[in-house]
């Protein structure tokens, strides 16, 4: 079913059916004729709409003039030079991570069995608060309201679309749910806005020379990079603009690269012939080092872990489906039209799951994502990050991510099913599991 309203019409000759998936040879069409459709199919405003009081107007929910100049202002924060200082970011808090696991070992005497979709999730808030805000929260070891407001948020999205009665804003407000959102919030909002607040007092009052030169000898984080961005004439972005960005940056951010790096372990659990042909490329890499890191050069001498990482992202990807209004009639190849009004939804599962792309899509092969086998395959058949002008501004960024933790973790842990507690796909905002995705985990020798 097409996330968003029906619309009410008849299908037409010729026409697609108003909330019939788009087919994966259409979303190939859709996403082919790039600039102009993020203008012709910009995203229906229901589902996305109950996002808006969290993330107000940031790229996931803008449209038309104002997204194009967000997405130009925002590119540059995502530069290869910004990401390189995010990669000791991701090392740090996966050592924190690592350190938990072992303890729950030692404690266990042996293997212990943890659903690991929470415990990514706390890793990758625990990297963004520090990637976005410059913000130790320690997330990953107490109890933060920033945190919990996050992840209640997410909870509460995907419960009011399930919910009908809860879809008009006016009774939604009135609410049980309706009120906890509001003061989750409210919570987000002040944090957000207090950063961004003192932070441009601080520019203000220093001045952009000497701001600068107070940040020699760190890193500029995604706030600070967002305040000193200007267009061609000049302007900057507003506090609220930049906070509906770092809003959004959290929001999209978290979840999906969680989700991603659980299925990969899951996957690699598995498959323990890939899992250890990970671990010793990863070990080789490590040979001989002083600090059990990886480096920002490391990320391209890991050719296998990165097919085994694109091989999950396609048999399980996070987000399993995108849903755009079109505001034209756009006619397909084969003769078909999908009408103007129509709320479209592309399948990314189908489309990595279509066995005319992908022969025999079930099975888990890292080996489809080499050079060879990659040879005339369209781009358009592997689109975890979606696909077009609209795609994920932070693909470079969840792909690193996705690196190093996987690295790390291949490096320091053996990887096992737990089958007591199989798990069983539940997708909502991303793709997760009804009860949990639970794993067991070795800690393997420490290196000397």
């Amino acid at each position: 079913m097409a996330l968003g309203r029906r619309c009410h019409r008849h299908p037409l000759p010729g026409h697609l059916p108003p909330t019939a998936p788009v087919p994966p040879a259409a979303v190939a069409q859709l996403a082919a004729r790039s600039h102009r459709l993020a203008f012709v199919a910009p995203k229906d405003q229901l589902f996305y709409g109950f996002l808006k009081p969290w993330l107000g107007d940031g790229l996931l929910l803008s449209r038309g003039q104002k997204w194009a100049r967000h997405r130009r202002l925002l590119t540059p924060a995502f530069h290869w030079d910004v990401l390189k200082s995010y990669v000791g970011v991701f090392n740090q808090s996966t050592h924190i991570m690592h350190a938990k696991w072992r303890a729950a070992a030692r404690a266990a005497g042996g293997p212990v069995g943890l659903e690991v979709l929470e415990q990514l999730s706390l890793l990758t808030l625990d990297t963004l608060q520090k990637c976005i805000f410059s913000h130790e929260s320690r997330c990953q070891e107490q109890p933060s309201e920033y945190i919990k407001a996050i992840l209640e948020l997410s909870t509460l999205v995907v419960r009011r679309h399930h919910r009908l009665l809860h879809h008009p804003t006016w009774l939604y407000r009135l609410s049980a749910d309706g009120r906890r959102f509001a003061q989750a919030c409210a919570t987000v909002h002040s944090f957000t806005a207090a950063v961004v607040q003192r932070r441009r007092q601080a520019l203000d009052r220093l001045g952009r020379q000497a701001w600068l030169e107070s940040h020699q000898g760190r890193s500029m984080d995604f706030i600070d990079l967002l305040l000193l961005t200007k267009d061609k004439d000049g302007n900057t972005l507003s506090d609220e603009d930049i906070s509906a960005e770092a809003d959004t940056f959290m929001f999209e951010g978290h979840d999906t690269t969680a989700s991603g790096l659980a299925w990969l372990l899951y996957n690699l659990a598995r498959h323990p012939q890939y899992q250890e042909r990970c671990r010793q490329e990863v070990r080789e890499l490590l040979k001989g080092r002083d600090v059990e890191e990886i480096e920002w050069e490391d990320l391209s001498r890991l050719p296998f872990t990165t097919m085994c990482i694109k091989e999950s992202l396609r048999l399980h990807p996070p987000v399993t489906a995108v849903s755009r209004c079109c505001t034209e009639d756009i006619a397909l190849r084969d003769g078909r039209v999908i009408p103007k009004g129509i709320i479209c939804l592309m399948s990314i599962y189908g489309t990595h799951h279509n066995p005319d792309v992908w022969p025999e899509p079930q099975v888990y092969n890292p080996l489809r994502f080499s050079l060879e086998n990659s040879q005339g395959r369209s781009p358009l058949a592997f689109i975890p990050f979606s696909a077009g002008p609209r795609n994920c501004i932070g693909q470079n960024f969840a792909m690193a991510e996705l690196k190093v933790v996987a690295a790390l973790t291949v490096a320091r842990f053996t990887i096992r099913l737990d089958a007591g507690r199989p798990p069983r796909r539940k997708p909502e905002l991303i793709l997760r599991t009804e009860d949990g995705l639970w794993l067991l985990l070795e800690p393997l020798p420490e290196v000397a």
